[in-house]
């Protein structure tokens, strides 16, 4: 009660809230959910860390649990899988079809190029649930950098969507680094932009709940899920602005000029 208490007291102030107030209202107000992570990667672990931090529920889903848990290469981060597990105890981990039949909110942080053979076989543990997309189809063939095996007339968001009629697909956090996906303050105090595409309204608004519950205050909503070949097919030019810049901590902030 002391938590609606607060939110009572601090919006009575018609003053502009303080971001802090913003993401801390907008914690206090997100339902905690069970919430399923397909992918063992470091976008994976980096949102489920931070889901558990936010009071959810994280699974992790994989192919096969016993050979993730054994598996002895370490990521970016210097940590093996198992290694980070201990240090995030809470989070389970599940085979994917398991973690998307527990998953009130499915995260997609799986590779492009498995995550159409992969999704296709979860139809009927995904069913209408709300799907946050955060691959991009990234084809490493020919090396780095990297070219798109979709682009222009369709998008990996498209094509998840097409094999998921009934899920409601929303892409976000696909234009950024992870740290910066699960923790905008990093940079510029937050003063920077996330973009979302997909077609349900309603999804849009919890996914946007979910977002400032992250820390995010600037969100575009681009549009329906077509609107997602503009985001994935940023990815060339974040790419060259990572080797050019030397970091990949980085994201973009929409200047506009009012009419």
């Amino acid at each position: 009660m002391r938590y609606w208490w607060l939110i009572y007291e601090v919006t009575q102030n018609h003053e502009p809230l303080n971001p802090f107030y913003v993401s801390l209202i907008s914690q206090l107000k997100t339902p905690k959910m069970k919430i399923a992570i397909l992918g063992t990667g470091m976008v994976g672990k980096a949102h489920a860390s931070r889901l558990v931090e936010l009071g959810h529920e994280a699974i992790i889903g994989t192919r096969n649990v016993t050979r993730t848990m054994a598996n002895d290469k370490p990521d970016h981060s210097g940590l093996t899988f198992s290694e980070w597990h201990n240090e995030n105890p809470s989070v389970k981990v599940m085979t994917f079809a398991a973690a998307a039949k527990q998953g009130e909110i499915i995260y997609n942080s799986l590779l492009g190029d498995v995550t159409i053979d992969v999704l296709t076989k979860l139809e009927g543990q995904i069913g209408d649930k709300i799907l946050i997309d955060i691959s991009n189809p990234l084809n490493f063939s020919k090396g780095m950098p990297p070219t798109l095996f979709v682009c222009n007339t369709d998008s990996l968001g498209e094509q998840i969507q097409d094999i998921l009629p009934n899920a409601k697909v929303i892409k976000a956090f696909n234009t950024m680094n992870s740290h910066v996906q699960v923790n905008p303050k990093l940079l510029a105090g937050g003063d920077h932009h996330i973009i979302i595409s997909g077609n349900d309204a309603d999804a849009k608004q919890r996914v946007n709940e979910l977002l400032r519950s992250y820390g995010w205050e600037h969100i575009i909503d681009l549009g329906d899920i077509t609107t997602a070949r503009g985001t994935e097919m940023y990815l060339p030019l974040w790419l060259r602005l990572w080797g050019s810049v030397k970091s990949p901590m980085f994201n973009i902030k929409i200047v506009t000029n009012p009419l």
